[in-house]
């Protein structure tokens, strides 16, 4: 079940043509930003075409497709510094508290309303708001002027919404970032017109002349700070999605170290994808930075990989991972190695591509930098003798960079026993059973090298050895 439910995740990976890498972590200012390429996106199902098999649409649980497009921004540019991500986790904490407080009269089609309202030709309003200009307006220009009056009332829905917001969360100890948003909330909500709009019940009907009074201040008095508003709460939206996608998952804050050196430790991890996941416990750090991954194909590798670089992107959005309990380091950028495809157009063959993204790799993680590398099935591209000796030669010039951390999962078994002389080297396996012709997967990490080998008994069990032998 487990590895019929990822078979699709390796698929293609952009949701729009924004998915490219962000730019590179700059230090100047108050945030850094992880670096993660265009593969790792695609290799860890952080977008996809295909919903289901997305991290970014499982999590999304926005309201407006204004917030979609900031929590997309959010994904693209993932924190690598302490001060973000602590602020980041505490707004989702306030929000997560308050949330059967949260305002629901603020919808996408809220916010289309006022946006078209800007964006429409709309007939001169008259400046007397008195009641036989408001009639001969709604007379002669009856369109604009029903148009004026639906606008209103999500105007006043919107209004009322950000004011709740304002008072839910402004409290003592609120973090800066959201303090902030809130006070230009304030600042931009300070209209004597706007409130009394707001103060308004919104089953009452509006007469002709206050359908004129409003709409005419809304037109030319409020635009600018209306469409600075919606920006606001675009970015209040985000929030409030990743919030509720740490309680509808039961997602776990992770514990930053403020340390040096690389470190990782995970209990119960799990793929947030799998419909019924198999948890993990892992531990990275100085001594054992490097994790040798063995096990048949189906048993698990990919998964597990593909889980533990998840969770580390996640943590570094400042939301919840799939995970009873996490403590990291901060890292710098996540790179992977799973899904190397050739390029038939340029000429570029399976295993030229694997050996160009290694070396693009090591000339990434060869600075000061902390890396978290993710190498899956290493130089598949090549015959048996050959992957032997290139994966054997790659892994241990890997092994001497300390400032980073290593998973890499292989099927050669054999390399391992000559890598058992290195120290900073945890060996980890997936185990498989036979049972009768039947294969039996637990999805369980154990600690070793596995010395499965069930290729020829899934061609006989598919039939395949029976059907060449009636050829």
């Amino acid at each position: 079940m487990e590895m019929e439910a990822l078979m699709n995740l390796n698929g293609a990976g952009d949701c729009r043509s924004t998915c490219n890498p962000p730019p590179a972590p700059y230090r100047g200012g108050i945030k850094t930003f992880m670096e993660i390429d265009k593969t790792t996106y695609t290799d860890l199902s952080l977008f996809s075409h295909e919903e289901e098999f997305s991290i970014f649409h499982k999590l999304n649980f926005t309201r407006t497709r204004g917030g979609q497009d900031q929590l997309l921004e959010l994904f693209e540019r993932p924190f690598s510094d302490l001060r973000s991500i602590s602020e980041t986790q505490s707004i989702l904490s306030l929000i997560l508290q308050q949330e059967a407080e949260w305002p629901l009269s603020i919808s996408n089609g809220t916010i289309m309303v006022m946006e078209k309202f800007y964006s429409t030709a709309i007939d001169e309003i008259p400046m007397a708001s008195h009641l036989a200009a408001a009639l001969q307006y709604k007379l002669f220009h009856g369109p604009d002027y029903s148009m004026i009056r639906y606008s209103i009332g999500h105007f006043a829905d919107f209004v009322r919404g950000m004011m709740k917001i304002t008072e839910l969360f402004d409290k003592e100890g609120c973090p800066a970032l959201l303090s902030g948003l809130l006070a230009k909330t304030r600042q931009l909500l300070d209209h004597e017109i706007v409130g009394s709009l707001a103060r308004k019940e919104a089953s009452v009907k509006l007469t002709p002349t206050q359908v004129i009074y409003y709409g005419r201040y809304i037109l030319t008095h409020f635009k600018s700070s209306a469409l600075s508003l919606i920006g606001i709460y675009n970015k209040l939206d985000a929030w409030y999605s990743m919030a509720m996608a740490t309680r509808k998952y039961n997602l776990s804050f992770p514990l930053f170290l403020d340390r040096d050196e690389p470190y990782m430790k995970v209990r119960s991890l799990y793929h947030l994808l799998l419909p019924k996941p198999v948890s993990y416990d892992v531990l990275l750090d100085p001594e054992t930075n490097f994790l040798f991954l063995t096990g048949a194909n189906m048993a698990g590798k990919s998964t597990f990989i593909r889980a533990v670089g998840a969770a580390v992107f996640l943590a570094h959005l400042g939301m919840g991972v799939p995970a009873g309990e996490m403590r990291l380091s901060l890292f710098d950028g996540i790179l992977s190695n799973i899904n190397v495809m050739d390029n038939i157009s340029k000429g570029e063959s399976y295993f030229f591509n694997e050996v160009q993204r290694i070396r693009d790799t090591l000339i990434k993680i060869s600075g000061k930098s902390k890396w978290l590398v993710l190498i899956d099935e290493l130089f598949k591209g090549t015959n048996v003798q050959d992957a032997m000796k290139c994966s054997s030669t790659v892994i241990k010039g890997l092994i001497r960079i300390r400032n980073s951390l290593f998973i890499l999962s292989t099927h050669l078994y054999e390399i391992g026993e000559e890598l058992k002389a290195y120290p900073n080297i945890s060996f980890k396996y997936f185990e498989t059973s036979i049972k009768g012709d039947q294969l039996e997967f637990s999805y369980q990490l154990k600690d070793g090298i596995s010395n499965d080998r069930i290729g020829y008994l899934i061609l006989k069990r598919e039939k395949v050895v029976e059907m060449l032998e009636k050829l």
